[in-house]
């Protein structure tokens, strides 16, 4: 099953996720209809009854459910090292909890001992190839703000909202 795409499409309360794989690992976790939606997944992609497939629906029915969904099936993102970077810290921050790009960026520097621009942040948190499972939707602008997110505005009000962050203020 190596070297192939595989998908599945889950309904949520969001609307349609496409999920892909690369038959072990989830590689995409798509809203319907959002930026970037599919960007990192092969064009002959094919439906597929997959156990990665069964695990992420398991965690997102627990998710969505309100219910702590345990331990994420296992994660693959497609990216840069850099976007690698960033996303690895948006998997730190704990449901219900929020952070900035300002604090990602801030993280990143301490940690490597260069700069890191929040607006760079800002560009790897928007490609996120897997929305929900690595929770982009807990980044919020410096003054705690809600800002911009690929799956829209509504969703994210909605994963925040399920998490118990009251994010329409």
């Amino acid at each position: 099953m190596q070297n192939k795409a595989y998908i599945h499409t889950y309904p949520s309360p969001l609307g349609t996720l496409t999920l892909a794989s690369d038959g072990s690992h989830i590689t995409g976790l798509w809203i319907k209809g959002q930026q970037h939606f599919a960007s990192t997944l092969e064009a002959d992609a094919q439906e597929a009854a997959l156990p990665v497939f069964e695990e992420a629906t398991a965690w997102l029915n627990a998710y969505f459910a309100g219910k702590d969904p345990g331990k994420r099936p296992p994660l693959k993102p497609l990216g840069s090292p850099f976007r690698q970077t960033v996303w690895q810290e948006l998997l730190k921050v704990p449901s219900g909890q929020t952070i900035t790009y300002g604090d990602i960026a801030r993280r990143l520097a301490e940690a490597s001992g260069k700069p890191a621009s929040p607006r760079a942040v800002g560009g790897a948190v928007g490609h996120n190839p897997i929305s929900i499972l690595i929770p982009c939707h807990r980044v919020l602008g410096r003054d705690g703000s809600l800002t911009g997110y690929a799956g829209g505005m509504e969703a994210k009000v909605k994963l925040l909202a399920i998490e118990g962050v009251n994010a329409k203020g």
